[in-house]
């Protein structure tokens, strides 16, 4: 009778658990409409059991006013306008646009420079063009990114974890203005870095420690990695080459009428990209989803030549006498299972949805 006692309380107390609210501040690059950068987003909207405390916005693929207009009409979209948005930075801490074209000339052209590729519809940092969505009513905060990082892990003390889809050059700056920003988190989980992925994509193919998030602002990324975070975890391009959207998961949400799959619906493509942020997001609301890891310790090459903002990694054995941190990276995916629990939080009501 006892052991039958113990167990009903065992399984209460998993139940309760389970429920219990997961704090999160998105730090991201959120360029849009559609894609990975919004995608991502909605992962940890959709989560019933996690509580947005605040989006952060940092240039990174576009401009961050641009990317800030973005995020506000996605909230307003899907019924959340009520999660505050926090402009970050504009410019790296240190790389420069005319600097990296100088580079260019001597170690080669960069495929992918985010909001510094040149096309056609580029434009600068002020101008927020029409957006295909319409453009947000609503507004960001008057507080900037950096102390609005420092204030939510200073209200919720290793209750949140900062989740981080682009350059980190706001975590960087919150952690110049608090030092122990880091250490008052629960953790931070990361979309960046790569080690050796298994593609032919151009843009690893001649550098496969080269990727765009921690290349843009190495000197952030460097300051990042080096806190003592309580713990790192790190979506790698290894593991997010081996992802797609694929037609048969865009078709299943375009069937939904729910918000987050109408807008997938509307603005997203079958096949474009891999899911990079978004499975960065999705393993942590369920790390079974990855099914091979590795131990690094991870770094940032800050030298000045061909190798400026490549990723660098350490076993315990080789190591250098520096305070370098441990971080856990994400190398392979179960990605039929990603796929499911994707298709599956696309298309459910908006958890504290308010009128659309």
């Amino acid at each position: 009778m006892m052991s039958r006692i113990a167990s009903v309380l065992l399984l209460l107390a998993g139940a309760a658990f389970a429920q219990q609210k997961r704090y999160v501040v998105i730090d991201q690059d959120a360029m849009g409409p559609g894609g990975t950068d919004m995608m991502s987003i909605l992962v940890l909207l959709q989560s019933p059991n996690v509580e947005t405390l605040g989006i952060t916005v940092v240039t990174g693929d576009g401009w961050r006013d641009e990317e800030v207009a973005h995020t506000l009409r996605l909230l307003e979209l899907v019924g959340r306008a009520d999660i505050p948005v926090a402009p970050g930075a504009v410019y790296p801490l240190v790389r420069t646009q005319a600097e990296t074209r100088l580079w260019e000339q001597q170690f080669g052209k960069e495929t992918y420079q985010g909001a510094w590729t040149r096309r056609e519809s580029n434009h600068g940092p002020s101008e927020v063009p029409a957006l295909a969505e319409g453009n947000p009513s609503t507004k960001p905060l008057d507080e900037d990114a950096a102390h609005f990082l420092v204030r939510m892990v200073r209200k919720y003390p290793r209750q949140v974890t900062i989740y981080a889809g682009g350059p980190m050059t706001n975590l960087a700056l919150a952690l110049s203005l608090d030092p122990q920003f880091a250490e008052l988190s629960q953790g931070l989980v990361f979309m960046g870095g790569s080690l050796s992925p298994r593609t032919d994509d151009a843009e690893y193919a001649n550098d496969p420690r080269h990727e765009f998030n921690l290349w843009f602002d190495p000197e952030a990324a460097h300051i990042v990695l080096r806190a003592h975070w309580p713990s790192i975890v790190c979506t790698t391009v290894d593991v997010s080459v081996k992802t797609r959207l694929s037609q048969q998961m865009f078709d299943e949400i375009a069937k939904s009428q729910a918000p987050a799959a109408k807008y997938i619906a509307k603005y997203s493509h079958p096949a474009r990209s891999y899911l990079w942020d978004e499975l960065a997001a999705a393993a942590w609301l369920d790390p079974s989803l990855i099914t091979g890891t590795r131990k690094v310790y991870m770094d940032i090459n800050l030298d000045r030549g061909a190798g400026y903002g490549d990723t660098l990694t350490w076993s315990e054995r080789i190591k250098p006498a520096l305070d370098v941190q441990l971080v856990d990276a994400q190398m392979d995916v179960d990605m039929a299972k990603f796929g499911k629990m994707f298709v599956k939080l696309m298309t459910a009501p908006a958890p504290g949805a308010r009128g659309q």
